[in-house]
């Protein structure tokens, strides 16, 4: 015979108090006296009860769910930010839902709005210009967003990503290199606070900057955009791409073209992936923390959905790795 499945009535009538008793202690809603948690905590072990999700988000408004949008989880970058969200997302007990927007801004808003109606908030990364993001503010469901939004009321996360520029171009700058270029991605906001970041460096030393953009962030960009650049009449001796997958995939290429890396060209980019350290040579970068972005942006939104005080922007600190792909002009 079948054993019955025990339910929230069992519970009460084994602890001796009230099913809406039960029901509070288990979804958070009241405390109550030690006494009584303990002789309810100790009926739930010893009963095997389980509470069911389905039920309990009636009871809470809640579905224990938060969104998660990224721009490409084939990125590590973003891979590492979901690592860093779920950890802090299943220590408070709630489950993480992921939507990959695949650097496609036309899907955005209709693949976040399919997922607001599924969690109890959201934490967004967006390619979308900021006047066309006034609609996020207008789904009235917690939100924290990546990136700098200098006009909406959102809260956000972000490196700064303008700082850690001015560090690694200064770096460079020290080695002695004198023609510098940047290779970007103009169709992200970000980029603009990274190029204006290694163009406020080299000003203060009297030195140009050769801007080149790109149509994705990726590896095969760089890669297809190097002989371009490497083939012309003046080549750089330093340059510094948006992302790091785009300088693995110009090193690649340069190389391909006989080009020694660093001898002919330093090359440095932003993120700290993990695959820059096993290049060859491994890859000078910006790390920008991508996992603690990912659990700081996690504990906001998940503050926020408990009705708790949280600072509008936090900011997290870039760091600059040193590594072979940079080398002294000296």
């Amino acid at each position: 015979m079948k054993k019955s499945v025990p339910t929230i009535r069992d519970v009460a009538a084994a602890a001796g108090v009230s099913t809406a008793t039960v029901s509070k202690f288990v979804n958070g809603a009241q405390r109550f006296s030690p006494p009584v948690e303990e002789t309810i905590k100790r009926v739930i072990a010893e009963l095997g009860y389980r509470s069911n999700p389905l039920a309990q988000s009636m009871i809470t408004g809640r579905t224990k769910t938060v969104g998660l949008s990224v721009l490409d989880i084939a990125n590590p970058h973003f891979t590492s930010i979901v690592k860093g969200a779920n950890r802090v997302a299943q220590a408070h007990g709630y489950t993480v839902l992921l939507v990959d927007t695949e650097e496609n801004p036309d899907r955005e808003r209709q693949l976040l709005e399919a997922l607001s109606r599924r969690v109890d908030g959201m934490i967004v990364f967006s390619r979308l210009q900021e006047a066309e993001l006034r609609w996020l503010v207008e789904m009235d469901r917690p939100l924290v967003f990546f990136g700098r939004l200098p006009t909406l009321e959102l809260p956000t996360v972000a490196s700064d990503d303008h700082r850690g520029a001015y560090m690694l171009a200064r770096h460079l700058v020290s080695q002695g290199h004198r023609k510098f270029a940047y290779l970007g991605f103009s169709r992200s906001r970000r980029d603009e606070e990274r190029v204006g970041g290694v163009k406020e460096c080299l000003a203060a030393h009297g030195l140009e900057l050769a801007v080149y953009d790109t149509a994705s962030p990726s590896s095969q960009e760089g890669e297809r955009i190097c002989s371009s650049i490497m083939l012309g009449a003046e080549h750089p001796d330093a340059l510094i791409c948006y992302n790091d997958l785009m300088a693995l995939g110009f090193m690649k290429a340069a190389q391909t073209l006989g080009f020694r890396l660093p001898a002919d060209l330093s090359v440095a980019g932003f993120d700290n992936i993990q695959f820059g350290n096993y290049a060859s040579p491994a890859l000078t970068t910006v790390d920008l923390q991508s996992e603690r972005m990912g659990a700081t942006a996690m504990e906001k939104l998940l503050a926020i959905i408990d009705g708790k005080a949280t600072d509008r922007y936090t900011r997290i600190e870039p760091q600059l790795i040193l590594r072979t792909s940079t080398a002294n002009r000296n």
